[in-house]
């Protein structure tokens, strides 16, 4: 009895720690642990700052409101704004105006010609909304892949685990749990990761999209508005 409980005392415990799990899993559970640990970083980095960007861009807006309703004229507004690069709004404005700028000695000679400049300026205005769009949306799909393909990689490596502990039962020509233990959990690990990384991503996708949508619409709405009031300026000139 005594040697009985003394090889018991002596059989150590499966070590099922993250780390442990990971050194003892084969080569390609291995590499989806850190295919999903690289995207998870990698999520992390575009969520926050996105979340940073949308919150600079607001207050930019809030600034840019003040400045643009402060009642000054046109070109003092472009003069004040052309030195701000980092506030879409600032540049759609200096856009117009520059616009505005090239063609106003054409414009003074033919005044006919006003609907081709409203063109031109909206032509203007909406290149750099594109191009300011395409800037703060940089990355943001990465989240959509992420979150749609996080839990299928882990569940390869799951899949692959639990194969590796069917090779196990098959080779010790033992069912006893402690044989297949170490492959089920390193396969449950590559599940868990999957959708630590998924869930997180998708979620932020569809936050950071709304917050975006509102704010490009916030742009669109503002060009025609500032498009109304310039002309129906230009046109009691």
């Amino acid at each position: 009895m005594a040697d009985i409980n003394s090889t018991n005392l002596s059989t150590e415990a499966p070590d099922f720690s993250m780390l442990a799990l990971f050194m003892q899993a084969d080569l390609v559970v291995k590499s989806v642990i850190i295919i999903l640990i690289l995207a998870s970083l990698y999520s992390w980095n575009v969520i926050i700052s996105k979340i940073l960007r949308i919150r600079q861009l607001k207050k930019l807006e809030k600034e840019f409101e003040d400045i643009f309703w402060s009642g000054n004229s046109f070109e003092d507004l472009y003069e004040t704004l052309n030195f701000n690069q980092t506030d879409p709004k600032s540049k759609l404005f200096c856009a117009a105006i520059l616009e505005w700028k090239k063609s106003k000695t054409q414009f003074e000679n033919d005044t006919s010609d006003i609907n081709s400049l409203k063109d031109r300026m909206m032509r203007s205005m909406t290149v750099v909304f594109n191009k300011e769009s395409e800037n703060v949306e940089r990355n943001l799909t990465f989240l959509a892949t992420a979150g749609s393909t996080a839990p299928f990689i882990g569940l390869f490596g799951t899949v692959w685990g639990i194969m590796n502990s069917f090779k196990s039962i098959a080779i010790a020509q033992n069912t006893n749990l402690a044989v297949v233990a170490p492959g089920i959990a390193e396969a449950l690990f590559a599940t868990a990761l999957g959708l630590f990384v998924a869930i997180p991503a998708v979620v932020a996708y569809n936050k950071i999209s709304n917050d975006l949508s509102k704010y490009f619409i916030s742009l669109e709405t503002f060009m025609d508005e500032f498009s109304t009031i310039f002309f129906r300026q230009l046109e009691k000139k």
